[in-house]
Formats: structure tokens, C-alpha cells, sequence
């Protein structure tokens, strides 16, 4: 960048891409800061490095996962405005119910929330365990709202799910598995309760993207063709098929290909005027999850993205339904949709502070060169002022080959340490000259394109990939992450972001780019003055109960707040992290135990003098405090 143009917050926000995923939630002000905007009315805003203020001051240490309980509201909001406008514009005679699936996040607040936003517009649960199911009897408020019930049924499951059907709930069980139906039928006659059932189907339609499994004949769950006709002869038989009244399937999750998406549903839709035909009672179309987050903001059909709009899906689906009802003259039926990604992403971002750098900035070798250097070094100088825009891939090629032979040498004995390091000096040297000059190429060559990585600098993080981001790590998922402060300055380092645990897997070193994928980003320089706070966005789908305890770092603080419309906010919320204790309890640890023996072991210590009685004191209460203390990195 020319020195004399000053760099700008719309510079930031085009190098973050936050304008194009942050879905209209998320911006910059002109002091540089990351703010939520989560009201209709986006001139009202709220700093995030203003909020990490404040939850400093109520004595909670980072990371914190942030939850901003308006963004979970409009999310919902929008999802049934959207729905009701295709049904106006489009003319359908049937109506959305949508529900939340409680596997995409499990945590008590989350699924109070998503009943309290979503109870004015019926917005009901699905339920894939027992546990879960149990969980939903006791939040769901809405009697209109759909209680879905997946997953593999014991008897219990299925009693469960008949008496929330006999106190009044719409509460579906989904019949998956071929044997499953038998069981409901005998329980069902047994308690006397007659079932609201649906079956769920293996659709031959596949979907791109990182859960293409979901879908298609070799799916996990659902009923082939053969049998839905068998369960249908089953209850005809036990007089039973008037409760057969919905129709499930699952294509899979985060869809990017709208026309995936329409695909599936034409044909679940002639499976639908099939069962009809059948007899049963058809009034309800599940159409599962796979609304996709568009975490990168490229509006394409990239795994991590989507290539329409939530106005288009729901259009899509509204006319693809009538298509084929109008055409086989059936009723449309009631949408179900279980869209949990696209609901609870946005509201959550993980926060955390800068620990420390480690920096590739080549050294001086200049006074280290001695006269009768090896050869291998001088050819390595001799690149190093050789380097031009016509011979810049030469050079490179050059560079690794001698490299590779300084490293052979001294692996054979025939180089020192010192001259090792100072051949590996002028390497990083060559490295750094060619990534310079390689920015004036019009064409740079492919060997070239991640260049500025391998001379990244580490940003060492105070949080584990593996609990709080664990699909960046399993399945290489990408989530937005960005700087919250400094945006009005300009970012000078290229790097990664490594974070605490012991675990060379323990980084992020892929990040979004309109155009693909880049394998570094853009920080600011640190000063240890002030603290320095990155945020991953979009997590607020799978990664909380996702998250493993690797190196026992456990739980980070939870802070929600909601945000009023004079543009103040309120902390509704807050959730302390694991302690030491609780994490070393989870994993068979006695604390009390551990203390107990952590003292006869000071006591012994203090037999043998190796410590005083006094430091004997301070040393268990050491122990002690940590045992208490946060699993992370604490000041």
C-alpha cells in the first residue's frame, strides 16, 4: 500500500469480509472496534471491545463465549417472515411451523431461548434421544408448535413421546428404522393412546458439502421404498394408518446448492401424493435441516457457503411443494423445516486474548560470515543478490535446493551448528525478498501463491481449538475471525493463530477469502501495553457440546446480553467457566483426594528438609488455588 494513503475501517471490513458474512449483525465503527448491530435499526450499535470491558470487570478472565440473545430473536423472526411471504406471494393454502433441532446446541439457555423467541410463532423442538426429549417436554410452551421425534426409540422414548401426545402436545413419533414401528403399535395399545406418527425416508437425492452422507440410498436413518409400502400394509392391517399423518426426510446439513435443496424436495413431495394415494392421513412435510450459514460470505455453492438467500429457500420450497400438490390435486400440506445452524450460529462468538508471538523475521548474518564458510553458503548469498522479477521462480528453486543440501551436510557431520544457522538465516532471507518482490509479478507463479504463510508469524491464543472451535479441527470447517480492536489501523503481519493446549493440531492456519481459502491473516503488530483480543464468529452451532477436553481445558465463561433499543445493554447471563477441579472431577479425579494426597506428600518434604513448615503452608494453598482456578490462561 502506498505509505501516504491512510488506511480506513472500510479497509478492514473488505480484508475481514465482515460486511459479507456478518449477515448484517456485525460491522466496524469509526473507532476501529467490532460492533453488534443485532436491532432492525443499524445505527444502533455495541462495541465488543466495550462488552469485553465489562465482563473484565465482573471478574470474568477470557475466553468468553459472548451470546447476543437479539441476533437468536431476529434469526427466528426472519426465518418465519421469509416462510410467510413466499406463502402470501405464492398463494399456498398450508403454513410454516418451523423446529429447532436441540443436537445443533444442547445448552439449557440456548434451548430456553429458542421456546421463549420462538412461542409467538409455534416454533417447536426435535428431539433425537431420550435426553433430549425430555429436555423439550419441559421448555416447550406452544401446544400448536411440532415436538419431533427422531432417533433410535426404547420403549421409554415411545412412552414418553405417547403421553406428551395424550397431554395436548403435537408430538410426532418418526418412524426410522424398520422395526421400530412394531414397537410403537404395542405400546401404543397398551397405554391406550393413539400416536401421531411420521416415517422418515432415504431419499436417492444427494447434496455437496461437508455432510453429503446425510442424504441418498447409503444414509445412516429412514425407511427405504420397500419399506414405507410394508409400514403401510402394517397399519392398515392394525387399523392404525389415520395416524400416519407426516412425511421426514433429511438431505443433510449446511446445503450450499439451492438446487440440491429443490431436488429433494420434488421428491419427497411424489413420495408424499404416494402415501396419499395409500390412505394415510398426510397433513405434514418435514423437510429436515441443510439451510446453510454462509460463513465465508462468497454467496457461492463452496461447502463453508451457500449460493441463495433465505427469501430463496423459502420461496424455492413453497413452489416446488405446490408444483407437485396442485399437479396430483392435494392439499398443501403444513412445512416443517429444522433449521438449527441457520438459527444459532450468528448469536455466539468466542472471545480471546493474545497471549504472546513468535515472529520469522529473518536476523543479520552479515558479521557472523566467516572466510572460510562452506561453499553451500556462499551460493546461498550468491541467490540472495541475484534475485529479480525475471528470475524470481529460478531463484526460488535455487533456494530450497540449497537448503536441502546444508540441512544433509550437517546431518553427515560436514557443517557445524553455527553454520547451519547462518545458512538457514540467508534462506529466510531469500524467502522474504522473494515474497516481497513477488507482489509486483502480474502472474505469480503456483509455488508462489502461499508464500506470505511460510513466513507468517504465530499468534498464540488463550483458547483450545479442540473445546471451543473443534469442527475447525475435525473436518477443516472455516469460521469467520477477525481482530476487534485496531481496525482503523493497518494490519502489517501475515499469521496463524495457534492456540494452548500441548497438540501440534492445536491452530488455526485456514481462514475465509472471497476466493477460496487463505492459510494466513492479516494482524496488527502486538503491544504488550494493551491487550489484544481476536473473535471467531459463527460458532454458536455444534461447537459447545462438540468440544472435547483436550489437556483438560474445559468450559469457557458464557456471557449473554441483550441489547435495548436506546442502544444500551443489559448482561442477562453469566456462566462461569470449569474450574481445575470440576474438569479433573469429569475424568475420574477425586479433588478432595488429590489434596489429601498433595499434602502428605508436602509433609513428607518437610521431614526430609526440603521445605519449612511455612513454605509447606504456602504450597498447599497454591495447590488449592489452583485446583479452584480457571482451566485457562488467568492474570
Amino acid at each position: 500500500m502506498n505509505t501516504l494513503e491512510r488506511w480506513t475501517t472500510e479497509k478492514s471490513a473488505d480484508l475481514y469480509g465482515i460486511d459479507n458474512w456478518g449477515a448484517k449483525y456485525f460491522g466496524i465503527n469509526a473507532k476501529g472496534e467490532v460492533v453488534i448491530t443485532p436491532l432492525e435499526d443499524k445505527s444502533i450499535s455495541v462495541s465488543i471491545p466495550e462488552v469485553i470491558q465489562g465482563i473484565i470487570q465482573r471478574g470474568f478472565d477470557m475466553p468468553v463465549l459472548l451470546r447476543i440473545q437479539n441476533i437468536l430473536d431476529a434469526q427466528l423472526t426472519y426465518l418465519h417472515k421469509s416462510f410467510k411471504k413466499a406463502i402470501e406471494e405464492l398463494g399456498y393454502n398450508g403454513c410454516y411451523r418451523g423446529v429447532y433441532p436441540i443436537k445443533v446446541n444442547q445448552q439449557k439457555q440456548v434451548l430456553k431461548e429458542v421456546t421463549n423467541f420462538g412461542i409467538e410463532n409455534h416454533h417447536g423442538l426435535e428431539a433425537g434421544s431420550k435426553a433430549e426429549l425430555i429436555a423439550a417436554l419441559a421448555y416447550m410452551k406452544s401446544k400448536e408448535a411440532c415436538l419431533i421425534c427422531n432417533g433410535y426409540k426404547d420403549e421409554e422414548f415411545i412412552d414418553l413421546a405417547l403421553y406428551a401426545r395424550q397431554m395436548g402436545f403435537k408430538c410426532f413419533i418418526v418412524v426410522e428404522m424398520p422395526g421400530e414401528l412394531d414397537i410403537v403399535i404395542k405400546r401404543s395399545k397398551e397405554l391406550g393412546i393413539r400416536p401421531l406418527l411420521g416415517i422418515r425416508i432415504k431419499l436417492s437425492s444427494r447434496a455437496g458439502g461437508h455432510w453429503t452422507e446425510s442424504g441418498g440410498d447409503r444414509s445412516i436413518f429412514g425407511l427405504n421404498i420397500s419399506q414405507v409400502v410394508h409400514a403401510i400394509d402394517i397399519l392398515k392391517r392394525e387399523d392404525m394408518l389415520d395416524t400416519m399423518q407426516l412425511l421426514h426426510y433429511h438431505l443433510g446439513s449446511q446445503i450450499p446448492n439451492i438446487r440440491d435443496i429443490r431436488n429433494s424436495v420434488m421428491e419427497a413431495c411424489r413420495i408424499y401424493t404416494g402415501l396419499v394415494d395409500e390412505g394415510a392421513n398426510m397433513k405434514y412435510l418435514d423437510l429436515g435441516g441443510g439451510l446453510a450459514v454462509d460463513y465465508d460470505g462468497s454467496h457461492t455453492n463452496f461447502s463453508n457457503s451457500r449460493n441463495y438467500s433465505v427469501e430463496e429457500y423459502c420461496a424455492d420450497i413453497i413452489e416446488s411443494v405446490m408444483s407437485v400438490m396442485d399437479g396430483n390435486e392435494i392439499e398443501h400440506p403444513i412445512i416443517i423445516t429444522e433449521s438449527g445452524r441457520a438459527t444459532v450460529a450468528y448469536y455466539s462468538v468466542l472471545l480471546f486474548n493474545i497471549l504472546d508471538t513468535t515472529t520469522f523475521d529473518p536476523q543479520p548474518f552479515l558479521d557472523q560470515l566467516d572466510e572460510n564458510k562452506p561453499e553451500v553458503i556462499d551460493n546461498l548469498i550468491e541467490v540472495l543478490h541475484s534475485i529479480s522479477l525475471k528470475n524470481i521462480q529460478e531463484c526460488f528453486n535455487d533456494a530450497i535446493y540449497y537448503r536441502d543440501e546444508l540441512r544433509i551436510k550437517f546431518k553427515h557431520g560436514d557443517i557445524n551448528l553455527r553454520e547451519r544457522a547462518i545458512g538457514e538465516t540467508i534462506f529466510w532471507h531469500i524467502i522474504a525478498n522473494i515474497a516481497k518482490n513477488s507482489k509486483n509479478l502480474k502472474h505469480i507463479p503456483k509455488e508462489l501463491l502461499d508464500i506470505d504463510s511460510a513466513l507468517a508469524d504465530i499468534y498464540y491464543g488463550n483458547f483450545s481449538v479442540f473445546q471451543s472451535i473443534p469442527d475447525s479441527w475435525a473436518i477443516d470447517h472455516l469460521f469467520p475471525i477477525m481482530p476487534l480492536q485496531k481496525l482503523n489501523e493497518e494490519p502489517t503481519r501475515y499469521a496463524t493463530v495457534a492456540d494452548i493446549t500441548c497438540d501440534c493440531d492445536g491452530k488455526i492456519d485456514k481462514f475465509i477469502d472471497i476466493h477460496g481459502i487463505k492459510r494466513s491473516i492479516l494482524l496488527h503488530e502486538l503491544d504488550f501495553s494493551e491487550p489484544y483480543y481476536l473473535g471467531v464468529f459463527l460458532v454458536g452451532a455444534y461447537q459447545e457440546t462438540l468440544g472435547d477436553l483436550h489437556n483438560l481445558f474445559g468450559d469457557t465463561n458464557v456471557v449473554s446480553i441483550m441489547v435495548n433499543n436506546d442502544g444500551s445493554y443489559d448482561f442477562t447471563k453469566e456462566i462461569e467457566g470449569d474450574s481445575v477441579q470440576s474438569v479433573l472431577s469429569s475424568v475420574g479425579y477425586n479433588p478432595k483426594s488429590l489434596l489429601g494426597r498433595f499434602r502428605e506428600s508436602a509433609e513428607e518434604s518437610v521431614k526430609n528438609g526440603k521445605i519449612s513448615v511455612k513454605d509447606r503452608y504456602n504450597i498447599v494453598k497454591a495447590y488449592e488455588r489452583g485446583l479452584r482456578g480457571y482451566t485457562y490462561y488467568e492474570y
